[in-house]
């Protein structure tokens, strides 16, 4: 059978009686339908837009998808010379300092403004603050920071770009130390930085006459020692990186008082408990006894000692942002992401790190994640209540199965029903992916920029790690919008939607993410308070329902 065949079918059910259905879907309803309650009156809050964000976004790809965000970060951000438009890749790619053309996806400085503010998207600035930037040779080109022709042999070479580049690895597989950090960089002073700032300041105007908003403190400082060895080997101390925080914070808002400042910018679960130097010095010796814990943090969690600091500082921070990528290997970021039947199944339940305050990690962290409301706590108890927290990097990878998709939709809709601030993924999927179709659906999904509404209301699924669903009032016509996402890979779901304190009759209509295509359902009815469908296996639909009176 064809796929486009497949596709027209799994339409056409979409709109037939569960009753019809149920005897054409087999499987699908062997134990009755899915029942899935939704309230229009209960748990009623507002999704936030600025959780529908990417990083380094097209500026066609953010109007497409309604992107309300657009981050420029990543490791290069630490060490960007915005005199020279120059970035310092790090270990991500033979600690090589390298020039940054115009043309060119990843953007920090005022291009990325213009790129950003062209799709429609608000921007966040990744401020440096490792104190270096990169160096570039004479002509403007490539430098390496562990060059071949200063350190020796080294195991790995950048063959197709800089010969001369290496790993920082010696052919024995120990790392080369006592490196001249100039070799590639140049050290920075904050007032360099603060120079910097008032230049995009005179370019786009303060915050509040709609200039830059936000700006992000750097980027995973706690792995700079990693990352960037080549001119920072040792692990920043906790103490290092709060008073750094509030350096940076109180010289961006000398310039302009009414940006927003976002930190930590954590890398993930390490980040949120550890501090650089006991990072660097648990992974050689242990964590059983670790310096900063004892010393400096006081036997608190790295975060929420930030919090504590920063709160007598006067709150320099107005956002708390960090990074979250499940740690199973849902999310690869070499392009070969798992799809294998185990860890399809993996993904689908682990989305639950987000928000199940009874959902155990099963890999290295091992513990109860909850990370949103985790934060939301911490906040509340070591910062100012009501702070926003915003997830500014994840991933749940397989962006080109439908897999990664379903992930996806599942994240968008969790981060609303859990009301975050704001989110920005890890780079824009590939232009008509599964994954990127995903978040289309959510704000574009009829190319007019009708989708997802922005009041959640009360949504229960039975199971969200087959099906799950997420429910919102859209203001501009009335409809109750629902997202429904059947997970599974092999089966059809019969669902029955029912639903409270909204219209008893009305006509529905929709699109729906099957087999890497988003099309549009055909309109349909619903009455006495039920919708009952079919969902097809590994899909994501739209469901607008629209009462007969409006």
């Amino acid at each position: 059978m064809t796929r486009q065949r497949r596709v027209a079918i799994a339409i056409l059910f979409a709109a037939l009686p569960l009753s019809v259905g149920a005897w054409i879907g087999g499987k699908a309803s062997a134990n009755g339908p899915v029942r899935i309650a939704i309230d229009a009156g209960a748990d009623r809050h507002a999704i936030s837009p600025l959780i529908y964000g990417s990083s380094f976004a097209s500026p066609e790809a953010a109007r497409d998808l309604k992107l309300a965000l657009d981050r420029s970060g990543g490791n290069s951000a630490s060490l960007y010379d915005w005199r020279t438009e120059a970035r310092g890749a790090g270990r991500d790619w033979f600690f090589e300092s390298l020039p940054i053309a115009a043309d060119d996806a990843a953007q920090y400085g005022a291009r990325f403004v213009v790129e950003a503010k062209a799709g429609g998207a608000e921007p966040i600035v990744t401020v440096p603050m490792t104190g270096w930037a990169a160096t570039l040779a004479a002509d403007g080109g490539k430098r390496a920071a562990f060059s071949v022709a200063r350190y020796g042999p080294q195991a790995a070479v950048d063959r197709a770009g800089l010969p001369d580049a290496g790993n920082g690895v010696r052919p024995d597989g120990r790392p080369i130390t006592g490196n001249d950090p100039h070799d590639a960089a140049h050290p920075v002073p904050i007032t360099d930085t603060r120079a910097w700032i008032r230049g995009l300041v005179a370019r786009f105007g303060p915050a509040a006459q709609g200039g830059i908003r936000y700006y992000a403190m750097d980027n995973e400082t706690t792995r700079w020692h990693d990352i960037h060895r080549d001119v920072l080997p040792v692990g920043l101390h906790a103490r290092e990186q709060l008073q750094r925080t509030i350096a940076y914070a109180r010289m961006v808002k000398s310039v302009d008082p009414t940006a927003r400042i976002m930190a930590p910018e954590a890398w993930g679960w390490g980040e949120y408990r550890y501090s650089g130097f006991d990072q660097q010095w648990g992974d050689a010796k242990g964590y059983d006894a670790l310096p900063d814990r004892t010393s400096q943090t006081g036997g608190m969690d790295l975060l929420p000692w930030l919090l504590t600091g920063w709160r007598a500082a006067g709150f320099p921070v107005d956002v708390v942002s960090v990074h979250f990528y499940p740690q199973g290997g849902e999310f690869r970021g070499d392009g070969h992401d798992d799809v294998s039947s185990a860890m399809q199944a993996l993904r689908n339940r682990s989305t639950r790190l987000l928000w199940d305050r009874s959902y155990r990690d099963t890999n290295w962290i091992a513990d109860t994640v909850a990370l949103i409301p985790r934060l939301r706590d911490w906040v509340s108890t070591y910062y100012r209540a009501g702070t926003p927290v915003a997830i500014t990097e994840y991933d749940w990878g397989a962006a080109q199965h439908m897999n990664g998709a379903t992930a996806q939709a599942d994240v968008l809709g969790i981060f609303g029903r859990e009301g975050l601030a704001m989110a920005a993924r890890w780079m824009t999927p590939p232009t008509g992916s599964p994954a990127y179709l995903a978040m289309k659906l959510f704000r574009n999904a009829d190319g007019r920029g009708a989708g997802f509404g922005e009041t959640s209301v009360a949504t229960r699924a039975p199971d969200p790690d087959t099906v799950a669903a997420f429910g919102a009032l859209r203001a501009s016509d009335g409809a109750l919008t629902v997202v429904a996402i059947n997970k599974t890979m092999a089966d059809a779901k019969a669902v029955s939607l029912t639903l409270a304190r909204f219209a008893a009759h009305g006509r529905v209509t929709g699109m729906r993410v099957i087999d890497g295509r988003l099309v549009p359902l055909p309109p349909s009815r619903f009455a006495g308070g039920t919708l009952d469908v079919q969902l097809p296996a590994q899909s994501i639909t739209l469901f607008e329902m629209h009462p007969d009176d409006r």
